[in-house]
């Protein structure tokens, strides 16, 4: 039974950790956990559809994306809700054939869109997220999909834990598993030019990145004219200039987790991660400057609003604005330090997002009782 969101204790949103943080901690014993005892019996077992509940809104929600006009959010035990107010009001969809965690979302079209995650499940819809169809179920591979990613003429790639990469041609309806074997990077430096240490540098060697490392892939996002990146685990960071036909490894700035990046515009990108690390790179992920957060919250998404505008989330209700395209962030710590997972702008300065208490409607401005904290 689905719980709502005056039963839900607030240590749930440690499950959401599986997906979009503490995958570098345990992740063979996250991942198990939710796994049938044999791969014999979760290969027999059915997807099971969704419960309606009447606080769906109010439940753990993980990812959001934008149909239209409409905002859809995904999250725990297959609910997913849509708002056709700009994040003020929500209604659970009609119907989902899943009970997974689903953790990652994206729309080709206002119609059509595709949702993934936990046993390998991806769904698709073909009515802006009112009904969804499941067109992919693997919990016997015991590799959970973090994140999806849907580009023109039906073109869609989802990527997951111990760099599982699949794709479709055809907007989702049939899956091609393909092996993920970026090319190495090259020698990393950090902004003052400075090598990167030699446990990082081994790290990267050729034979790893030939395999692909095995690496958790967190995020995927397009940058325009067939550029893509990747966000994974232990500072790993993948960019491709032909819509995912191959990749090439980054030069990393962290030995840490990155659970996201946001493409600005030409070739500038923000990469955020663990104990709230924020880097920019003005040159596509070739180096890379640190910006001061103000805080040691995982940072977990990122929207542009407005001319210039950006904001980030994090656990612990971290919000960071800033009106200066990236260069610098203020601390708005909300109120209620619920952990948030997604962001995305709604028009008006208003933001919608998503996390540990569901979904709402915020403003940039702080919150009752935030602490403003300017970044230098």
């Amino acid at each position: 039974m689905w719980f709502g969101a005056s039963a839900a204790p607030k240590p749930f949103f440690a499950l959401a950790a599986a997906l979009i943080g503490a995958l570098a901690c345990a992740p063979s014993a996250l991942f198990a956990a939710d796994q049938p005892a044999s791969t014999e019996q979760a290969a027999a077992e059915p997807a099971r559809a969704a419960e309606h509940a009447p606080l769906a809104a109010r439940g753990l929600l993980i990812a959001m994306a934008v149909a239209g006009e409409r905002l859809v959010a995904v999250g725990d035990r297959g609910i997913i809700v849509l708002s056709d107010d700009r994040g003020a009001s929500w209604t659970q969809a009609e119907y989902v054939p899943s009970q997974a965690l689903l953790t990652g979302v994206c729309f080709l079209d206002p119609l059509h869109g595709v949702a993934v995650g936990h046993d390998e499940v991806i769904l698709t819809t073909a009515d802006a997220g009112r009904t969804w169809k499941l067109t992919h179920f693997a919990p016997q591979a015991l590799r959970p999909l973090l994140d999806v990613w849907c580009g023109t003429g039906g073109e869609v790639i989802a990527v997951g834990a111990y760099s599982t990469y699949l794709t479709s041609a055809d907007g989702g309806a049939s899956w091609r598993e393909v092996k993920f074997t970026p090319a190495a990077a090259p020698a990393a430096r950090t902004a003052a030019g400075a090598p990167r240490s030699a446990a990082a540098a081994a790290s990267g060697t050729d034979e790893e990145e030939e395999a692909g490392g095995g690496y958790h892939l967190n995020r995927i996002v397009g940058a325009g004219a067939g550029r893509l990146y990747i966000a994974g685990e232990a500072g790993h960071l993948y960019a491709s200039d032909n819509g995912g036909a191959s990749w090439h490894t980054l030069a990393s700035p962290y030995e840490g987790s990155f659970f996201g990046l946001l493409p600005l515009g030409g070739e500038t990108v923000l990469a955020f991660g663990l104990r709230g690390h924020l880097y920019r790179s003005e040159n596509a992920g070739a180096s890379w400057q640190q910006i001061e957060t103000g805080t040691t919250a995982m940072l977990t998404g990122a929207t542009t609003f407005e001319a210039g505008a950006v904001a980030l989330v994090g656990l612990s209700g971290v919000v960071l604005v800033s009106r200066d395209g990236g260069h610098g962030f203020t601390l708005m710590q909300q109120a209620d330090r619920a952990g948030l997972s997604a962001v995305v702008s709604t028009g008006d300065e208003r933001l919608a997002v998503v996390g540990e208490d569901g979904a709402r409607a915020i403003g940039p401005a702080p919150a009752p009782g935030a602490t403003r904290n300017a970044a230098p």
